[in-house]
């Protein structure tokens, strides 16, 4: 593993916990809802897609930009879906559910994007087929 990937793996893994650590500030304090609010949009989606092997081309960084929020939305209405069901939803058990799944998916090399593996990534200058 590079130190190009640490540098991004261990944001991305601390983001999730510093979200929960916000939880114990003021209610209406945007030091409280910023930090949560950006985690949950964008956190697990690009730990999921983000720390691929190789330097991404800009093509692919742009694509799991766009797919980030989708994903990690996505991943936020399963959990907290899941929590209902099982009757223990609360914000508190769906940040550390995403904070636990976002470290462990930051770990993990990402997920291939389509513009990867057209040639986003690589040495054929972005004309792969």
């Amino acid at each position: 593993m590079t130190l190009d990937h640490l540098r991004l793996r261990v944001p991305l893994a601390l983001a999730g916990w510093g979200a929960v650590a916000s939880t114990a500030l003021p209610g209406g304090s945007p030091l409280r809802w910023i930090p949560v609010l950006l985690f949950v949009c964008f956190g697990p989606g690009l730990a999921l897609l983000h720390p691929q092997r190789g330097t991404l081309r800009p093509a692919a960084r742009i694509e799991a930009v766009a797919l980030a929020a989708p994903l990690s939305l996505s991943l936020a209405v399963t959990v907290a879906t899941t929590l209902f069901l099982v009757r223990g939803f609360s914000a508190t058990a769906l940040l550390v559910t995403l904070a636990a799944v976002t470290t462990v998916a930051a770990a993990l090399p990402g997920l291939p994007l389509p513009a990867a593996t057209r040639g986003a990534v690589g040495g054929d200058g972005g004309r792969g087929r």
